[in-house]
């Protein structure tokens, strides 16, 4: 059922839920018509970008029941003289040959609404993102972090590093507020000087023409999405394009010896100054000194930077620190690396990341990692936790096409080390099975749900020992999200005495 509504809206745009003060920029799509595709979060962002840079808006989402809640949610009431008109639920396709500039939101596949064709036509088809990269201005620094996994982790530690060391820094993207919000930044005030923005695969589908980073990040790539990008190979090709428009003196920081990625720059980075995570020039960690050495392709001189005083959990944390620290020092903004040294106390992980969440009266500490939403999340926590622990397995399991299996046999190494495991959810038996086929020594028990999962780790677990939900999985067959499941499993965690 088509749902159509027109707005005419007045006053200045209401933007309550980022600190960035808000402006209208000027008026450069005026006389255009702008279509924005899928209305969450990103998708309404670019709306009110669309609106404040005077284009004419048609904004469509699939979801028929959306309508209130969008217009509810959005201050578009107060944007003066804003052409507006909505659609929910089916559409006529000619509404999208109509518009002159097409804005898809990560979340919409490219096979819907004929977006893969009008990509290969000469119609303007821009991400959420690249649209957003058209009004950052240009003495903006912008860092870009990607990857398969520690995304959040990264922008977030580069972020507070910033922040310490007193840069006005905005922070968003794939990350809590999209860069849509940027735009809006206040015209009576100096221009942002870094914007941190999280990039997921979903955002570089569409290949980006005006998106261009000062430093651009690729911490890692290993099978996941693989059901929207088929294989490794694009999914590699994807990723690169973060790098596609940098030239000059911008920066490059990827994994050192990644088939894929190797294969993938060749096509994407020419003209980038690439470093190496695991490599030099780049980022090189003495686990047992503690130590990263930091070096950019652009300087000479080799810096140290100490990581004995971060309290993250995790040494896979080392990394993730280690890496931010070069990213900001690859932008080029007159910090000293001495002065990451009074930094590193003071960075702290987002929730659901190796979060120790409580220690109960028998001295057993429960770790949140529902964020570890596969494999190789879960494996790189595993290897940098040292206290003996019961290990939470399950959920639904991602398929790893290119290894014909789920790949939960790689975690029989890191779990040897540990007490126990418990398995639970749709895919706990078969994650049971795979790590009972291929060696496991330690016992390993299936329960039915998270719930009967906690319950059974609490009878295994000893004084000392932790209690770590690193799933390995998606949440979705007990939960709406990793959030939730995480919050779920504290509750857990503090009812459990």
């Amino acid at each position: 059922m088509l749902k159509a509504s027109s707005l005419k809206l007045s006053s200045k745009l209401v933007n309550s839920h980022t600190k960035i003060q808000s402006c209208c920029p000027e008026q450069d799509l005026k006389g255009q018509k702008v279509a924005i595709i899928g209305l969450g979060k990103s998708g309404s962002s670019a709306t009110k970008l669309a609106l404040a840079r005077g284009a004419s808006v048609i904004a469509i989402d699939q979801n028929e029941n959306l309508g209130s809640t969008f217009k509810m949610n959005n201050g578009f009431l107060d944007l003066k003289n804003a052409d507006l008109k909505t659609f929910f639920g089916h559409f006529d396709d000619k509404i999208l040959k109509e518009a002159d500039i097409v804005v898809v939101s990560p979340g919409i596949p490219l096979e819907k609404y004929g977006i893969q064709s009008m990509i290969c036509s000469r119609k303007e088809i821009l991400s959420e993102l690249d649209f957003a990269a058209q009004v950052i201005p240009s003495c903006t620094k912008v860092l870009a972090v990607t990857g398969t996994n520690g995304k959040s982790t990264v922008t977030t530690f580069a972020v507070q590093i910033l922040n310490h060391l007193g840069f006005e820094t905005f922070v968003g993207g794939n990350l809590g507020v999209p860069l849509s919000e940027a735009g809006f930044h206040s015209s009576n005030r100096r221009p942002l000087e870094v914007a941190v923005v999280e990039v997921s695969s979903y955002q570089l589908e569409i290949p980006p023409k005006y998106f261009c980073p000062s430093v651009a990040v690729i911490l890692n790539l290993t099978p996941d999405h693989l059901e929207r990008h088929q294989t490794m190979k694009n999914y590699a090709a994807i990723k690169c394009r973060i790098f596609s428009h940098m030239r000059g003196n911008k920066i490059g920081i990827l994994p050192l010896g990644n088939p894929y990625l190797d294969e993938a720059v060749m096509d994407h980075a020419d003209g980038v100054s690439l470093a190496w995570i695991g490599g030099s020039p780049g980022v090189n960690i003495d686990m047992e000194a503690n130590i990263a050495d930091l070096k950019l392709p652009t300087v000479s001189c080799v810096s140290q930077l100490q990581l004995s005083e971060l309290k993250a959990v995790g040494k896979h944390n080392y990394t993730n620190a280690a890496v931010a620290a070069l990213s900001v020092l690859a932008l080029d903004i007159e910090i000293k690396s001495e002065a990451f040294s009074s930094t590193i106390s003071k960075l702290a992980t987002l929730p659901h990341r190796m979060q120790v969440v409580h220690v109960d009266d028998d001295g057993i500490v429960w770790v949140d990692d529902s964020k570890a939403t596969n494999v190789e999340a879960t494996y790189f926590g595993l290897i940098g936790f040292e206290l003996k622990s019961v290990v939470l397995l399950g959920g639904v399991a991602k398929e790893v096409k290119m290894k014909g299996s789920n790949g939960f046999e790689q975690l029989v190494e890191p779990l040897r080390h540990h007490q126990g495991v418990i398995t639970f959810g749709f895919s706990g038996k078969m994650i049971q099975k795979i790590l009972g086929a291929n060696g496991l020594t330690i016992p390993c028990l299936n329960a039915e749900t998270l719930k009967d999962a906690v319950s059974l780790a609490r009878s295994i677990a000893q004084h000392g020992d932790a209690i770590v939900l690193s799933p390995g999985c998606a949440s979705f067959d007990e939960f709406r999200n990793f959030e939730h499941r995480g919050r779920i499993f504290q509750e857990f965690a503090i009812s459990s005495e």
